[in-house]
């Protein structure tokens, strides 16, 4: 199987559908040669596309604010908890589910929304997601107890699982032109990932100057110039682009169950002890309804997710790299939150600023990313992406020790190498699809950075836990407290850059080093 940031998606969706007797699989190969020749002779029916990213400006703009806000939404509140935990009386236990309730919901409902779009219409979707997404955002206003916070950030997360699976596969429905579409993508990765970034910085510059309920209300705005972008820039669904066949309620609800309990195990590990009664349960009620959900996509006549997606090694491959970034992201971004407010003892706003290398090195990062893959393919430039990200584990675990200096080297090698994987991967997965499942194909994407994303706060916190305990004072630490959680943060980055090592060697092995086929050859 042969890797392409180049090939193109099929354009011409009724040419590509799968057969009701035909899997994924197969049909992903015989529409691998006829891609380019759809590009370039648009059907008489259909408008024509943009032949320029700068024509398809309001779409483009309403995905990558779409993107922004779905990512910013994941870390907006990090930097502000000590702040909501004062004004709601929040326990430290509150603070955590004020954070991961996003994070479970929309893990959770990640693949419900990916099947909605493809059964129901990619933009019709959206469009209801960005709707319920920003009336949501609103709620925070009526939000007075930890209580109250939580169920809005959980219907935030719920709503964003209709919204992030939609945004990538719709590119492809944008551009016919597999150069617009490789440089669209770039830049929506990119906007995502400087969202996740972002929030953090304006987190900690907002909490000094205004309420941070303002934080979460934004999304309203944000959500509803998207929606107008969306409405007016991207051509209305087609029937010849949807799935045919029933719906999976089944299928969905054990994935939601599967997602859900595995993800909410790990945040049990952290609080409660990995051994406890109360993760083992979970996570064996999770491991269950993945064993159930298995079973029913393979013997029903309409399943949720074919899972012959997963024998397409570019799918499997890409999906594994993306998750041992995001691991080291989210723990590197866990743990900075709290070395710079608590171990260090600085402000929120400077706290906020401090992950500013993480901004720049997703813009810095782009010209490189076409460069290496346009000379080396997809998987040299995704091991020198996975080889950057280990050096800056590397360095993070000298820097929390020395001063700020190498943590900000460390973030800006970390985004560096987050970028090369993240584009590579999105792309290598979106183009191994048929095109009637990129929805389900951008959400199995979107899951494994999620999975990712728990894994690697469940890892710092479980790791400092071991070492410091399981409650830190959230005021100023003394020296020898400091001391001991630096000491806590060099092991995990440590165990991060084994995982990473190990889940990237396996993942590089799926790819090949071509820039001009199709990934679903050979």
């Amino acid at each position: 199987m042969s890797s392409s940031m180049t090939s193109a998606a099929p354009t011409d969706a009724a040419e590509h559908r799968t057969p009701e007797h035909t899997s994924p699989v197969q049909t992903a190969s015989e529409h691998s040669g006829s891609r380019n020749s759809t590009a370039t002779n648009p059907s008489a029916g259909h408008s024509p596309k943009p032949q320029s990213l700068r024509a398809a400006w309001p779409a483009l703009l309403a995905l990558c604010l779409t993107m922004l806000v779905e990512m910013m939404d994941n870390s907006v509140l990090n930097v502000a908890l000590p702040t909501i935990g004062r004004d709601l009386g929040a326990s430290p236990t509150d603070l955590q589910w004020i954070v991961g309730a996003y994070s479970l919901t929309f893990g959770g409902l990640l693949m419900v929304g990916g099947t909605l779009g493809d059964k129901i219409g990619r933009r019709r979707t959206l469009l209801i997601g960005l709707g319920l997404f920003g009336a949501a955002g609103l709620g925070v206003l009526l939000a007075h107890s930890p209580a109250q916070l939580i169920a809005v950030r959980a219907a935030l997360g719920a709503f964003a699982a209709l919204i992030a699976p939609l945004t990538m596969s719709l590119i492809f429905r944008l551009f016919d032109d597999d150069g617009l579409r490789h440089r669209a993508i770039g830049l929506i990765v990119t906007v995502s990932m400087i969202g996740f970034a972002l929030g953090p910085t304006l987190s900690g510059l907002a909490v000094e100057h205004m309420p941070w309920q303002w934080l979460v209300v934004l999304n309203a705005p944000m959500a509803l110039i998207a929606w107008v972008g969306v409405r007016w820039g991207i051509q209305p669904d087609r029937p010849e682009d949807r799935r045919t066949g029933g719906t999976d309620i089944p299928g969905a609800l054990l994935s939601v169950a599967a997602l859900g309990l595995i993800l909410y195990s790990f945040t049990l590990g952290t609080e409660q002890g990995w051994t406890s009664t109360g993760t083992l349960l979970t996570a064996a009620a999770g491991l269950l309804a993945l064993g159930g959900f298995v079973w029913r996509e393979k013997t029903t006549a309409d399943p949720m997710l074919d899972l012959s997606l997963l024998t397409l090694p570019t799918v499997r491959g890409s999906a594994l790299l993306q998750t041992a970034v995001t691991v080291a992201m989210a723990g590197a971004m866990f743990a900075s939150t709290q070395l710079f407010q608590f171990a260090w003892g600085w402000e929120p706003w400077r706290a906020g600023l401090a992950n500013l290398p993480f901004v720049v090195g997703m813009l810095g990062a782009s010209p490189l990313v076409d460069a290496l893959v346009a000379r080396w393919g997809h998987r040299r430039t995704a091991a020198v992406g996975s080889a950057l990200v280990v050096v800056s584990l590397v360095l993070w675990v000298a820097g929390v020790g020395t001063g700020y200096l190498l943590c900000a080297v460390a973030m800006l090698v970390m985004t560096v190498g987050m970028r090369i994987i993240m584009t590579t991967g999105a792309v290598a997965l979106i183009n191994a699809l048929p095109e009637d499942h990129t929805s389900i194909g951008s959400a199995m994407n979107d899951t494994a950075q999620e999975l990712g994303t728990a894994f690697g706060v469940a890892l710092i916190g479980t790791v400092t836990a071991a070492v410091v305990g399981s409650h830190l004072p959230q005021g100023a630490w003394s020296a020898a407290l400091s001391a001991q959680f630096v000491h806590a943060q060099q092991i995990s980055f440590w165990v991060l850059a084994g995982i990473v090592v190990v889940m990237a060697a396996i993942g590089v092995r799926t790819l090949t080093d071509s820039t001009s086929t199709d990934e679903h050859e050979g």
